[in-house]
């Protein structure tokens, strides 16, 4: 039996407010500030719609189901493609769904007409593929069937306040920071610049080639030109050589693709080459960062040839005599790396640079390559930029990557020198690493 409110009394609560009030033919429930609410089990009718559909969000679809008239869903796609198949039209029905994971796009979500209803007049389903896309549908009648109403192509969702970017050989390390490794040419592409209060700068590390080795009692090559610089949001150990100041510290991106150059090393000076040095190392760059290629070492096979300028400077040649090559050229700050030994006494070809030290002598020995610099960047202590050792094969190459004398190539990756008196092998190439915090 259905009960009814006899409405011709009117009811009171205890502070004598009415509860029902009727005004000629208005009928007035509850009070300003008093909340309506039906009794579990009781159910209403003859309101009518506003337009709107009360949203499932504790039911996310995550498979094929039956919408109801009235509710609207969410629809998770993130696992496959499914179908959701609309009720019995009938005029005045409502149904809405929207994009729960952005996921439309590579799984659809197919809307599927009950029986011979149609959607926009065509009894055949439609195929929601817009990554974000929400829509609203309306039963109009039998000529149009359910209309679409509203269809909204983009989901605004909240910007996460980090760096997130593409690019190189991606690790993860310090629990909250990603490393993008590069030992070749590639494009560092930043999708979401961040903000402030999580992370909108970057740390990087560019090291160039390193550079020949004159042959003949040549001179090392120096070490490729070495560039730090640790964000403020960072925590890993840098090396000596981060810029703390300066428009090249707390290195800001935005959302574009930054190319990435990986300098090669410079070649030896052959042995059957005219008089004069090894060719320099390559550059490496990063957005506004170059480092400049390590010098190359002056052959010893003719008058004097003053070795080559770079990152860190070549080694003179030890019979031809000449000057060690003038490192951080062009000059940065702090400097990219140090000078090369100038001509050595007893026939020995001089030790290139290195990024933190000076090629020539070192415990007591001589021309030994200067020592690159040591950083954390990516995650472990690891040096690079070393300078070639001298000429004589009991030389070593700086740490750093330097090859030892006797014409031992620079370690890949490292920007290391080559080892002075070289007729083969080369410099070391080039590495670029870029850290950001992404969570």
């Amino acid at each position: 039996m259905t009960s009814k409110i006899k409405v011709d009394n009117i009811n009171k609560v205890s502070d004598d407010s009415n509860i029902i009030n009727k005004c000629g033919t208005t009928i007035t429930l509850g009070a300003s500030g008093d909340s309506i609410a039906l009794a579990s089990g009781a159910s209403q009718s003859g309101f009518g719609r506003t337009g709107t559909v009360d949203w499932q969000t504790g039911s996310i679809k995550t498979a094929t189901f039956t919408a109801a008239n009235g509710e609207g869903y969410f629809a998770n796609t993130t696992g496959s493609a499914f179908n959701m198949n609309l009720p019995a039209g009938s005029a005045g029905a409502i149904v809405s769904v929207a994009d729960y994971a952005e996921t439309f796009d590579s799984n659809n979500l197919t809307v599927v007409p009950n029986g011979t209803d149609k959607i926009g007049s065509v009894n055949a389903n439609a195929i929601l593929s817009t990554k974000g896309q929400s829509v609203t549908f309306v039963f109009v009648d039998s000529t149009q069937g359910w209309v679409n109403t509203m269809d909204s192509t983009s989901n605004v969702r909240g910007v996460p306040p980090f760096i997130v970017a593409t690019g190189g050989t991606i690790t993860t390390v310090c629990t909250n920071f990603k490393v993008h490794t590069f030992t070749g040419p590639g494009t560092f592409t930043v999708t979401n610049a961040g903000a402030p209060g999580g992370s909108e700068t970057v740390s990087y590390m560019v090291v160039a080639g390193g550079g020949g080795a004159g042959y003949y009692y040549g001179g090392a090559g120096g070490g490729g030109g070495f560039r730090e610089s640790k964000a403020a949001t960072d925590t890993y150990t840098a090396s000596p050589l981060n810029a703390t100041s300066g428009p090249t510290y707390n290195l800001p991106v935005s959302v574009q693709a930054y190319p990435i150059t990986i300098g090669a090393g410079g070649v030896a000076m052959p042995s059957a080459g005219p008089p004069g040095r090894a060719p320099t190392g390559a550059p490496s760059t990063f957005s506004t960062i170059t480092s400049t290629g390590g010098g190359g070492g002056s052959g010893g096979n003719g008058p004097g040839y003053d070795a080559g300028p770079g990152g860190s400077g070549g080694g003179a040649g030890g019979v031809s005599g000449g000057c060690g090559g003038t490192g951080n050229t062009p000059p940065v700050s702090p400097a990219q790396g140090t000078n090369g030994e100038p001509n050595s006494s007893g026939s020995r070809g001089g030790a290139g640079g290195g990024a933190t030290a000076a090629g020539g002598p070192a415990s007591g020995a001589t021309n030994y390559g200067g020592a690159g610099a040591t950083t954390s960047i990516n995650g472990s202590p690891t040096t690079f930029g070393g300078g070639g050792g001298g000429s004589n094969p009991n030389q070593a190459g700086g740490p750093g990557g330097g090859g030892a004398g006797g014409g031992t190539a620079g370690t890949v990756n490292s920007g290391g020198g080559q080892g002075g008196c070289g007729a083969a092998n080369g410099g070391g190439s080039g590495i670029v690493v870029i850290r950001y915090k992404f969570q």
